[in-house]
């Protein structure tokens, strides 16, 4: 028997250090190729290590760019994917706890029938809507802004209907010994349900954050203006570019493993909250 879970556990250590190589070897490789000159990529000779060039590609990508092959920097690109996940992750958040709050608090006509409207549109992803979405924006003036980036996108059915599920399983003796206290609805929501409903928060935030910084379709097409440009659609624009003109794969690399750090600093930022919201409540 000992010597059976023995070999259950060598197994399982074997397994897990086989998934990590899996999963890191690809981001180790793309790593080396961001520190090596374009011309390694034409004979061929990227190993395993990291070549000479680390400090000089990641500053040319991040400040100058190449205007050899019209190669834009890529700092402005982050920090616009920054500010449209910062405002979906945000904007979701926020109108999830409020519609959530009334939902399970508030008593009027027709409750229980929004709540089911809004659960609907799980069916109806941005791509389902994505062309009277564009002409709503279009219409709106709000192509190549930041609020034309965030705003169609800021809608949860999902965000909804885990503040919901939360809110529900509050006590309602909670709830009658605020009333008693003299504390009105904000005041409910922002001192006893926001305090309750952090590690969820957390946790939510994360996943939006990641959702926000990974769209594509979306400023695709609503950006026409090369300001506005994401890193995510960025790096296909740049792949295309490196494809036709001078070797700066090197470059595409590069930008690349940038735009992999903000959503794992978030993650390592917010880990333990992040877990405890996934696995735990706090009542």
């Amino acid at each position: 028997m000992v010597e059976s879970g023995r070999k259950l556990t060598i197994a399982a250590h074997a397994a897990l250090i086989l998934g990590v190589v899996v999963m890191v070897l690809p981001v180790w490789l793309a790593f080396v190729a961001s520190t090596h000159p374009g011309t390694d990529f034409l004979t061929g000779r990227i190993g395993f290590m990291p070549g000479p060039g680390l400090v000089e590609n990641y500053k040319e990508a991040l400040f100058t760019g190449s205007s050899v092959s019209g190669f834009p920097p890529v700092g402005p690109m982050l920090w616009n994917s920054f500010v449209m996940a910062m405002a979906i992750a945000l904007g979701k958040i926020a109108i999830s706890l409020l519609s959530a709050f009334a939902i399970c608090y508030f008593r009027f006509p027709f409750r229980v029938t929004a709540f089911w409207l809004i659960f609907i549109t799980l069916m109806l992803p941005v791509e389902v809507r994505i062309l009277p979405t564009f002409e709503v924006v279009a219409n709106l003036g709000m192509l190549n802004t930041y609020s034309g980036l965030a705003i169609p996108l800021i809608a949860s059915a999902t965000a909804t209907f885990l503040f919901r599920q939360v809110f529900m399983t509050i006590p309602d003796e909670l709830t009658e010994a605020a009333r008693i206290d003299g504390a009105g609805p904000l005041r409910f929501f922002w001192s006893i349900l926001l305090p309750l409903s952090r590690t969820n928060i957390a946790a939510l935030f994360v996943i939006l954050f990641i959702y926000g910084w990974n769209q594509y379709l979306w400023p695709l097409l609503v950006t026409t203006d090369q300001r506005y440009y994401t890193i995510v659609m960025g790096i296909q624009r740049l792949a295309a570019a490196a494809a036709e003109a001078d070797p700066v794969w090197h470059l595409v690399m590069t930008t690349t493993i940038l735009a992999m750090l903000p959503p794992v600093l978030v993650v390592i930022a917010m880990q333990r909250l992040f877990v405890k919201g996934l696995v735990e409540t706090e009542k």
